[in-house]
């Protein structure tokens, strides 16, 4: 089996790619290593997908389609795993132009892609973000999402419809996976347990938005691979699901978990709601369980706990 992932060198691709490589599986991975974040922290997780001789890299941009289609002419690709993507609701409402290239045109062409190569099945990134004012908690996949509170959002709400087109249309196989607040091990600078651990680490305030009356629900990287994989195996006609951990937990109790951890205590900037952002995200994973198989084993504690040891060893800190 060979899986074309995109994204490889992000976050969550990393650890597909790792996954399936372990497994013996053939996999074929693209990133631009744009510096949306540290360049060196992508390339790092890159370099240790190629420690593995059953991985290839190519180094383009979603939007180059000409070296896309090079790239299937020459390789025998059964089904692909859409991980990159331009991401961060904050930086949406500074740069949107970034997100309708990448996540619009970009995902144009990667359906076209598997449209003309007869892919047996397309998993694709979507997002909890395409909740947006729903008032209805928790989130289940039956809910409108024609409310975006950011323009990340609404990408990822025309991901969806797109891919669906494409089902009707051309009988693509299309499973969306709305990942609600991912963290582990290699995770992203950008996002709060990263962000949050850089700045107590340092002695620096952290940025803590509606006063700290927020909830998450936090999913550790290692479920949501488990939701993917199980995703790219399955082969579904068409279907959306919530990859979360179903248990949403205060921002300030997560703050006191990573206090805790660290052994040091954070001072805080208490700052009202940033444009874009949601109060509450908590995902129904019902339909997820159901249908998938899908059941998170991770709690916070355990996954703070091995980011803390990863982000230890990778900056050589003794906190």
């Amino acid at each position: 089996m060979t899986t074309f992932i995109t994204g490889t060198a992000g976050f969550i691709g990393f650890h597909t790619a790792r996954a399936l490589l372990e497994k013996g599986e053939h996999v074929i991975g693209l990133d631009n290593v744009n510096d949306y974040y540290s360049q060196q922290l992508k390339w790092d997780r890159n370099h240790l997908l190629e420690d593995h001789d059953n991985y290839t890299f190519f180094h383009h941009d979603l939007c180059e389609l000409d070296a896309l289609e090079e790239i299937f002419e020459k390789h025998d690709i059964d089904r692909i795993c859409h991980l990159a993507a331009q991401a961060g609701v904050r930086y949406s409402v500074e740069n949107p132009h970034a997100y309708q290239r990448s996540n619009l045109e970009g995902f144009t062409n990667i359906l076209e892609l598997a449209r003309h190569n007869d892919v047996d099945n397309l998993v694709y990134a979507s997002s909890s973000s395409v909740y947006g004012g729903n008032k209805n908690i928790p989130y289940s996949v039956e809910d409108d999402v024609d409310r975006p509170a950011s323009y990340y959002a609404a990408t990822k709400v025309a991901n969806e419809v797109m891919a669906h087109s494409y089902n009707h249309l051309y009988d693509l196989k299309c499973t969306g996976l709305r990942f609600f607040t991912v963290y582990g091990p290699w995770g992203r600078p950008d996002m709060a347990m990263f962000k949050f651990t850089d700045r107590i680490v340092d002695g620096k305030p952290i940025d803590v938005y509606n006063h700290g009356d927020m909830k998450r629900d936090f999913t550790y990287v290692d479920d949501i691979v488990d939701g993917i994989i199980k995703s790219l195996d399955e082969r579904f006609d068409y279907e959306i699901f919530n990859l979360g951990n179903n248990t949403p937990v205060n921002l300030m109790d997560f703050i006191d978990i990573l206090e805790n951890i660290l052994g040091k205590k954070a001072e805080k900037n208490m700052l009202p709601m940033q444009l874009g952002d949601m109060k509450v995200t908590y995902a129904d994973i019902s339909h997820s369980k159901e249908r998938l198989g899908f059941e998170p084993k991770t709690d916070l504690e355990t996954g703070v706990k091995k980011f803390v040891g990863w982000y230890k060893d990778y900056y050589d800190v003794d906190i």
